[in-house]
């Protein structure tokens, strides 16, 4: 199943997508997801970001074998910086070179307080496509990220969740105006799913609709005021959104 998050006429829902038109959903965090029989056409409805999550987490060190003899090591994001499709995605004055990165993202759907290593699969709802915007000169200055990972919108994050599909072996594109810039697999990753869950487990509470951003298992692209960026899973969809100059406090007080 395809779970969306759907603005329309009558507010906002969760759907499912059939490539016709969107069900509505019951929750889909609070047990397994049901139709509640409203259907949305398509023409009526815009695609939002398909969670609101408290917790955004990134995994470092996940890219190839010689990430592999490192120990593992995890990053948070604001959760309010995550957009959905078709958002702007807002470079500050002040940002240094600024970059997208094509990720896969875990979509939490129950609680893994409590829940055995060997079974922190089972508390996964499914996969959504990810961009992980960095700010690269910012990072060098701040050893937590803050500065380069969470200013406002840098988690762009959709179109929906795919409940069904393998995460292993997804090859992941990224497009910047229309030009293939990276392509990789998730099969790059050093740790798969299941390892990096057994990880943060250890480290944090995790619950319905928080994310986890698996890494980047390809090159990051440079972005400048002007672009159009997708990244593209296989079988899964692709997440388009523009890039332009000033964050939205900027744009306010214009």
């Amino acid at each position: 199943m395809r779970v969306c998050r759907i603005a329309h006429a009558g507010g906002t829902d969760y759907a499912s997508w059939d490539g016709g038109e969107f069900a509505v959903l019951a929750d889909p965090f609070a047990g397994r997801p049901r139709h509640t029989g409203t259907r949305i056409p398509a023409a009526g409805a815009r695609l939002l970001a398909p969670v609101e999550p408290r917790t955004v987490v990134g995994m470092a060190r996940n890219t190839g074998p010689e990430d592999r003899a490192l120990p593992p090591r995890a990053f948070l994001k604001a959760a309010r910086t995550v957009v959905g499709p078709g958002a702007a995605l807002r470079l500050p004055d002040d940002a240094g070179r600024t970059v997208a990165e094509g990720e896969l993202a875990l979509v939490i759907g129950r609680d893994t307080s409590g829940v055995r290593a060997s079974d922190l699969l089972s508390c996964v709802l499914g996969i959504t496509v990810a961009n992980d915007v960095t700010d690269r000169d910012a990072q060098g200055g701040d050893p937590l990220w803050t500065a380069a990972k969470s200013r406002h919108t840098f988690t762009p994050v959709g179109p929906w969740i795919d409940t069904d599909l393998d995460p292993a072996d997804l090859s992941i594109t990224v497009d910047v105006n229309g030009a293939e810039a990276s392509r990789a697999s998730t099969a790059g990753l050093a740790r798969d799913p299941g390892e990096i869950l057994a990880y943060l487990a250890q480290l944090m509470p995790l619950g319905p609709g928080d994310l986890v951003l698996t890494g980047a298992p390809g090159r990051d692209v440079p972005l400048t005021p002007g672009d159009s960026v997708s990244v593209r899973i296989d079988g899964l969809g692709e997440l388009g959104n523009t890039v332009e100059a000033g964050s939205p406090r900027q744009e306010a007080a214009a």
